[in-house]
Order: structure tokens, then C-alpha cells, then sequence
């Protein structure tokens, strides 16, 4: 089952990869064409229950493409990650800095279409 977190209805939706190119408890990077029309790189999160959650793959303290390289983990029911640089984590479904609430990191709307993962932008 694949998390949505917003509404859908004017969202651009853009195909990804396949659920199955994700490997459970671990980030892949991806390059997109942003909302804007810009190239981003974004981390892609498949978790054990087959939720999968997308954030930029820009660590937020550093600068540095590293996040689809971060730790997956959990604070409570919050999926997580942990910036594999500094250790600082962020809460998946929002992006939300939790040891830095200075920092965060942008999250991505995420839906499973016949098996492949479409990342939603605004």
C-alpha cells in the first residue's frame, strides 16, 4: 500500500520506477523535472510494509545529494530517515527536521499506479 498524504486532484503525477526496482528498508535516487521545470534529484523510501515515501534528496544541512543513502529507521509511528552525513533525522511522511527543527527537507506525494510509483507535484 502506497502512503498519499494530499489531495490528488491538481497534481501533476509523474511515473518513477517500478515498486518492485525499490528495495524494502533502503533509498534510491531518482532525477526528475521538477514543478518548475528544473532537474531535482529526489530519494525514493520503500519501507517493510511496502509504504513508500519521497523526499529531495538534498541533505538539508550540507547541501550534498546523500539522502537516498540515509539511515531508514522509526521515531514512534513516524517512518524516518537519518542524513547518512550528520545524522539528523527527518520525519518521511513530511519532511519535518526532528533532532533540527531548522531543517527540513521537502517531502513528495506518492501513489502506486499497476505497479509503478508516480511522485505528485503541485
Amino acid at each position: 500500500m502506497i502512503t498519499i498524504t494530499e489531495p490528488v486532484a491538481a497534481r501533476t503525477w509523474i511515473p518513477v520506477c517500478r515498486l518492485d526496482d525499490l528495495e524494502p528498508g533502503w533509498g534510491e535516487a531518482a532525477l526528475i523535472i521538477d514543478d518548475h521545470g528544473a532537474p531535482a534529484q529526489v530519494a525514493l523510501f520503500r519501507l517493510d510494509d511496502d509504504n513508500v515515501y519521497a523526499t529531495s534528496n538534498t541533505d538539508p544541512h550540507t547541501g550534498a545529494e546523500v539522502m537516498a543513502r540515509g539511515i531508514v529507521g522509526s521515531r514512534g509511528d513516524a517512518p524516518t530517515v537519518a542524513s547518512p552525513l550528520h545524522k539528523e533525522i527527518y520525519d518521511l511522511r513530511t519532511g519535518a527536521g526532528l533532532t533540527d527543527p531548522e531543517l527540513a527537507l521537502r517531502s513528495y506525494p506518492v501513489r502506486l499506479t499497476d505497479g509503478t510509483v508516480e511522485l505528485g507535484l503541485d
